[in-house]
C-alpha cells in the first residue's frame, strides 16, 4: 500500500505542475481579452458620447421644421 500511495502522490504531483502551468496561461488570456474588450468598450463609449452631442435637442429639432418649411417655396421657384 505505501509503494502504492507514493506512485499516486507522485502522478498527483506530476498531474498539478502540468495544470499549474496551463492554469497561468489561462488566466493570462483572459486577462488579456479583460482589457482588450475593456479598451474597445471604452472607445463605443466614447463615439457615443460624441453622437449623442452632436443631435439636435427637441426645441432645435423643430425650428428646423420650421424654417425649411419656410425655405422649401424659395427652392421650388429658383430650381
Amino acid at each position: 500500500q505505501s509503494s502504492m500511495k507514493q506512485e499516486l502522490l507522485g502522478e498527483i504531483k506530476q498531474l498539478d505542475r502540468k495544470m499549474g502551468g496551463r492554469m497561468d496561461k489561462l488566466e493570462e488570456q483572459v486577462k488579456d481579452v479583460k482589457v482588450s474588450l475593456t479598451t474597445r468598450i471604452d472607445k463605443l463609449g466614447k463615439q457615443l458620447a460624441y453622437v449623442e452631442d452632436d443631435t439636435p435637442t427637441r426645441e432645435e429639432f423643430d425650428g428646423l421644421d420650421r424654417r425649411l418649411t419656410r425655405i422649401e417655396p424659395k427652392i421650388a421657384l429658383v430650381g
